[in-house]
């Protein structure tokens, strides 16, 4: 699981539900439309998931949030696209003691990941390249700011920092964002916008 904490803004519910920015739909499992909870054993993976889509080209992606039975949430783990082009996002979790719990699904906009899509073109093709590569630092930016203070931050930072350098090569300023460094701590600490999360369902988890 990702160690950064849950922040959930706005609801969906499974079965109806409010169409924000990034709708969330049918998640599952959903145990007679979430009327009565799904079963799981202690310590056992549990697969859930849910329809994820947004208009337009930007990137999207989504994440489970586990809430334990003393109503903590957990570390949120990260959703993948089951199949390119289907909507259709899963994740497998693992609740660690018996109880009621309960899961639920954020789906949020990733703008460093639209970026990266606009940069990899633009930057290249020499269009608009100072423009977004200034954007790129930005973002990076303000991704920096929800990653812990020390090494992880500094390296995003970093990133930034070469990304608005115009005294270096355009191709050395993007090369410097898309290392396997900054991409392992925007894992940990992605930047999320607009993010929606789905109505929270019940666990019931047994030895």
């Amino acid at each position: 699981m990702s160690s950064t904490p849950s922040q959930a803004a706005g609801t969906a519910s499974t079965t109806a539900p409010v169409i924000g920015r990034i709708p969330v739909r049918d998640v599952r499992p959903a145990v007679e439309g979430g009327r009565r909870a799904a079963k799981a054993v202690e310590g056992e993976t549990f697969p859930v998931t849910a329809t994820v889509f947004r208009e337009g080209h930007d990137a999207v992606a989504a994440n489970v949030v586990l809430t334990d039975p003393e109503g903590r949430p957990g570390p949120w783990t990260p959703m993948r696209e089951l199949a390119p082009g289907t909507d259709r996002w899963g994740a497998e979790v693992t609740p660690g003691a018996a109880g009621r719990w309960t899961y639920h699904v954020e789906a949020w906009a990733d703008p460093v990941a639209t970026w990266r899509r606009v940069a990899s073109v633009k930057v290249p093709a020499g269009i608009d390249a100072g423009l977004v590569l200034e954007e790129g630092a930005a973002l990076h930016t303000r991704a920096a700011a929800g990653a812990p203070q020390g090494p992880e931050r500094d390296t995003v930072l970093a990133a930034a920092a070469a990304l608005e350098d115009d005294s270096l090569p355009v191709m050395t300023r993007l090369a410097a964002a898309l290392t396997p460094e900054v991409d392992a701590v925007l894992a940990r600490h992605p930047l999320r916008d607009l993010v929606t999360a789905s109505a929270p369902l019940d666990l019931l988890v047994e030895r």
